[in-house]
């Protein structure tokens, strides 16, 4: 079976908004500051094989090649991130909240798992999960 990294590649509206938010997320942002004091590109690691890269609204069409993107306040995708506790996931949506976060979801228990879904502060859904078992 192949084994690649993977980039998932956001719009966002705001650059300094969405490294703040990673900032205090706690998450690594690699990279060498632009002018306006944030990386470029915009890189967050979740771990050593995925990353997040945040790509201006108005610059989004050349990695799209100008596919229709989903409006404001609609989801294409939910980036699902996996704890090893209940705890991890009430600890990581608070976080969440704390940077800015909207909560979507509060943690709550699953027959599969314990759950929470946040939305960052450009409307993209992202899930903690610990999974049961």
């Amino acid at each position: 079976m192949n084994s690649f990294d993977l980039t998932v590649a956001l719009p966002t509206e705001d650059r300094r908004r969405a490294y703040a938010f990673a900032q205090a997320m706690g998450f690594e942002t690699p990279g060498g500051l632009a002018e306006d004091g944030v990386p470029e590109p915009l890189q967050v690691v979740v771990n050593d094989g995925a990353r997040v890269m945040y790509i201006p609204t108005g610059g989004f069409g050349w990695v799209t090649a100008d596919h229709d993107t989903a409006a404001a306040g609609t989801s294409e995708c939910l980036l699902s991130i996996a704890v090893g506790s209940a705890r991890a996931v009430d600890d990581l949506v608070r976080t969440a909240e704390e940077a800015g976060a909207r909560i979507a979801m509060a943690p709550v228990q699953r027959e599969w798992g314990y759950i929470g879904t946040f939305a960052d502060p450009d409307g993209h859904l992202w899930e903690v999960v610990h999974a049961a078992g």
